[in-house]
């Protein structure tokens, strides 16, 4: 299969002014929930390329990309700029590691994200085969304002079909949301803020944690993890703390 396939873009989802998806039409190899794909569009000759996970679920055919606009960006203002019957360049073939199976038993799976990183987990908890696996889902989302809160109606499916396995937390940095909690993932953890309102605790013995968003979140909720006794987890030596860095 060639690097680049022609996918058609058949919907445009703004969620504000900055933050949108594409849903694209595209023959694709079959992907792992959690991984990512490439979106590609030609600028003066030169192919303008970057990594965008799906958010749709396996078995769902359309594919799913959830962006932010970089005002300075080469790629994203003009994939903000893409209407139904556009067409842009995808990558064949899935990439990425942040997914069930590289992940170790436990009770309870943590996912931690902050803003578009949350894709790749609403692929995951859109996975038929996924509920299986652990008593508890708890999806910690961070953004910086309410209004970055992307997917909420598919969250609250989620909610609403699984009461008592999945927990939702949403967390906002910049405003004081009813039902959000303020601040950041690293000291709401700290502060046993989050623990506190799952009602359930952050240990080695029974918790996993999956971490994707911005590097700075990522390096402090691991040294916060980390200080709980949860440890990296790696092929050779198995723990509780899977990351993926989103840019």
């Amino acid at each position: 299969m060639s690097t680049w396939v022609q996918g058609k873009v058949v919907e445009r989802i703004d969620w504000n002014e900055h933050l949108f998806t594409l849903r694209v039409e595209a023959e694709v190899e079959p992907f792992i929930a959690g991984q990512f794909g490439k979106l590609a569009l030609e600028q003066e000759g030169e192919r303008i390329q970057r990594a965008y996970s799906y958010v749709n679920p396996p078995h769902e055919p359309v594919l799913e990309f959830l962006a932010v606009t970089v005002e300075e960006g080469q790629l994203s203002p003009r994939l903000q700029d893409l209407h139904p019957g556009d067409n842009v360049m995808v990558t064949p073939r899935p990439s990425g590691f942040l997914t069930l199976d590289e992940v170790p038993a436990g009770r309870e799976l943590w996912m931690f994200a902050t803003g578009t990183a949350v894709g790749p987990f609403l692929s995951i908890l859109q996975s038929k085969d996924c509920w299986e696996r652990y008593e508890r889902f708890i999806l910690v989302y961070a953004v910086r304002e309410a209004q970055d809160l992307a997917y909420l109606e598919t969250i609250k499916a989620l909610e609403k079909a699984h009461p008592n396995a999945f927990h939702f937390v949403p967390v906002v940095s910049r405003e004081e949301v009813e039902g959000a909690l303020h601040g950041r993932i690293p000291q709401l953890l700290v502060d046993g803020a989050i623990q506190e309102k799952v009602g359930v605790p952050i240990k080695p013995a029974r918790s996993q944690t999956m971490i994707c968003g911005n590097p700075e979140m990522i390096r402090e909720t691991l040294a916060v993890l980390e200080g709980m006794g949860l440890r990296k987890n790696l092929r050779r030596t198995p723990g509780q703390i899977t990351m993926e860095k989103y840019w």
